[in-house]
């Protein structure tokens, strides 16, 4: 599946029940890339990650923080912010108390670029809109 195909299956923001299959997908494209830079299709799994972001569920945070670091590429294509789809108070709290090595990862990125500004103005909403029009789904 490519990112056209995706986005006509799922769309910007898939039916609950279909989100299984969305992180599958991610799953997979996440461990292409993660064994080699530029087996997986980061521009799909920029748009999993979307799909994701705009479910709000707190599981996927971790999800979407693996796909950003399977490759130098797949950090550049997947914006940080995808990983606030509750917000960042929520999302922070979340990730601290998580006990994995990823989620302390994951929050300590989440801070420090929360104290360089990086999430001044930042809503769940507003970003989503910019997925919107960026996918023309306006």
């Amino acid at each position: 599946m490519d990112e056209e195909e995706s986005l006509r299956r799922y769309g910007l923001r898939p039916r609950r029940a279909r989100l299984g299959e969305v992180r599958a997908l991610l799953r997979e494209q996440t461990e292409r890339e993660r064994r080699a830079q530029g087996e997986g299709d980061t521009e799909l799994m920029k748009l999993c990650c979307v799909q994701l972001f705009n479910s709000g569920e707190p599981a996927d945070v971790l999800l979407i923080w693996a796909a950003k670091q399977a490759s130098f590429d797949a950090a550049c294509s997947i914006d940080v912010q995808l990983l606030l789809g509750q917000g960042f108070e929520a999302t922070t709290a979340q990730l601290a108390a998580h006990p994995s090595p990823l989620a302390a990862a994951a929050l300590a990125h989440l801070q420090e670029l929360d104290a360089m500004g990086e999430f001044e103005g930042f809503t769940p909403e507003k970003h989503s809109a910019g997925y919107d029009r960026y996918y023309g789904e306006e």
